[in-house]
């Protein structure tokens, strides 16, 4: 599920809001020149596990991660580090190498193994978030090491980069420019994809979510696992999914939160994103006027019509931001998407919203969309292409500024088979913006730029969208939140039914990305079921918090 990059500094997301659900954060990012096939789409045409210490790969099946201290002032004492080497290409083993960046907290007690988790994306850092989200996860390390990685590509995992590309594709796809003139946008883009490729280096063409499921299973066997117990979030489920369909009889206990959908093409999938955060906003509208500090009144109808009018105000007539660059209406819808993942922001959202209203101040806003971080301006200009036979870890301070939105882009194309011409793309704008706009009079404009998304790319696998399914593993328990605006609820189900009877489907009817973090219920339910394999029955449900303990 993917929502859309910010073109501007000030405004720019590099980080997400919550300790646990990643925000689906980017939009498409060509990375290399089209007419190849990718690397991930070789790769799946082997399925079965006992080649996989096969044909060049025992060497990988056989290392064991050498953990010590993580470096770093921001990391705590008590985060080990670690890596594990894979193949570069996975049909090509005796080839080039590269390392992939691991993190864990140890087990208090008796470990019967450990727990990989990842926190969505894609795109983010892993080791990142288990360092400043860690706390959450104290429970499991009852009985679990709790392991978290960098997927190739991402962070200290051989980064991907598109140099100073990633402001001009931002800019390509800012407003409504990619609607006005499709042609141009597209040109700029399909010219963009070959810096992407200059700047990332050989690990591009094997990025993606067939080949991460893969490293996490050589991961599985370095950490001392027969099976792989895994907690994964938003992106991290589509990963999860892809794993037990790669390697049905290695799945241990793994939980699914806040469900990605498997079959829906990237065009769908901003439609969904926009009507999601619709609701979400209507929901945060209803909640609002019950307070007499809501900048928009006591009554929700009229707060949405106000809402409408202020982007479309500001479209028009821009403020001026703390950085001072225009802030403009599509600035403010970003700023309250991100705003809407979780109910926590609520209260703050209200006051950044009567900060603008009252003052014109947009500081409050700006933070939201950056996460706290400002993404800077500047691109390496002279970055690194990386032709080594073994590319080993990179250190932190190298990791390219850009790397989460080339990262979060490229992954997101590799998964994605379709590739509409020119011609298709031009021609289905119109119909587009009219789907878009009725889902969501407020989020419709800012997510259509999606269908540019991989234009310029090479085609996706079919992998995920053709054999994901009919799956025979150990039971998986998939968490889906009514008032999720990222994942919407009816992926959870539709995933489950496709994945088979192996699927159990916990029913969280809170708001808000994910449920493990959020509702006490779900955590529970999450934390018995990897620690002490308690399932709950299929179509059980966790209230919303504010009935107490959030039983359902």
């Amino acid at each position: 599920m993917q929502a859309k990059l910010e073109t501007r500094p000030s405004v720019r997301r590099c980080a997400v809001t919550g300790a646990l659900g990643l925000a689906l954060l980017g939009a498409g990012l060509p990375a290399a020149a089209s007419g190849a096939t990718t690397a991930t789409t070789a790769t799946t045409a082997t399925t079965a596990t006992t080649r996989d210490t096969g044909s060049g790969l025992s060497r990988f099946y056989d290392q064991r991660v050498e953990w010590t201290a993580c470096e770093g002032t921001e990391m705590p004492k008590d985060l080990q580090c670690g890596k594990v080497t894979v193949p570069l290409d996975y049909s090509r083993p005796r080839g080039g190498t590269l390392d992939v960046a691991l993190a864990r907290y140890r087990a208090t007690g008796d470990s019967r193994g450990s727990v990989l988790l990842n926190f969505g994306g894609p795109g983010g850092s892993g080791i990142n978030e288990l360092a400043l989200g860690g706390k959450e996860f104290m429970h499991l390390t009852n009985g679990y090491d709790v392991v978290t990685f960098d997927p190739r590509g991402v962070g200290r995992s051989s980064p991907v980069s598109c140099g100073p590309a990633t402001l001009k594709i931002m800019e390509a796809t800012d407003g409504d420019g990619g609607m006005t003139d499709p042609e141009g946008v597209l040109e700029r883009l399909r010219d963009a994809a070959a810096e992407c490729a200059k700047y990332s280096g050989p690990v591009l063409p094997h990025i993606g979510t067939v080949d991460a499921a893969r490293d996490m299973d050589v991961m599985r066997r370095a950490l001392g696992d027969d099976r792989l117990n895994y907690l994964g979030f938003s992106y991290g489920t589509r990963l999860g999914a892809v794993y037990a369909a790669r390697f049905p009889d290695k799945v241990g206990r793994m939980v699914l939160d806040g469900v990605d959908t498997l079959t829906e093409p990237l065009a769908e999938q901003g439609l969904a994103g926009a009507r999601g955060q619709q609701t979400a906003l209507e929901n945060f509208l209803d909640w609002c006027v019950e307070d007499v500090a809501c900048p928009f009144g006591q009554d929700a109808r009229d707060a949405r019509d106000q809402v409408e009018r202020l982007v479309a105000s500001l479209d028009s007539d821009p403020v001026p931001s703390a950085f001072g660059e225009p802030f403009t209406g599509q600035d403010m819808v970003g700023a309250i998407g991100q705003a809407l993942y979780s109910r926590e922001l609520w209260p703050s959202l209200e006051r950044a919203l009567a900060q603008l209203l009252e003052d014109g101040d947009t500081r409050g806003l700006e933070g939201f969309s950056s996460g706290g971080v400002t993404f800077p301006v500047r691109a390496a200009v002279n970055a690194p292409v990386r032709g080594d036979r073994t590319a080993g870890l990179t250190d932190e301070e190298d990791v390219p500024m850009d790397n989460l939105p080339a990262a979060l882009m490229a992954i997101n194309c590799a998964d994605d088979p379709d590739r509409p011409t020119a011609a298709q793309v031009t021609a289905s704008l119109d119909r587009l913006r009219a789907r878009y706009e009725d889902v969501s009079p407020v989020f419709g404009r800012y997510r259509l730029t999606q269908v540019l998304m991989c234009y310029g790319r090479p085609r996706g696998t079919d992998y995920i969208r053709d054999d994901v399914k009919d799956l025979d593993t150990a039971r998986m328990l998939l968490v889906g939140t009514r008032g999720d605006p990222a994942t919407p609820y009816r992926w959870t189900t539709e995933t489950a039914d496709r994945l088979g009877p192996s699927a159990v489907v916990l029913d969280n009817r809170g708001e808000g990305h994910t449920g493990y973090a959020s509702s006490k219920c779900v955590h529970r339910k999450v934390d018995d079921f990897l620690l002490y394999g308690s399932l709950p029955p299929d179509g059980s449900s966790c209230g919303p918090e504010s009935t107490g303990d959030g039983s359902g």
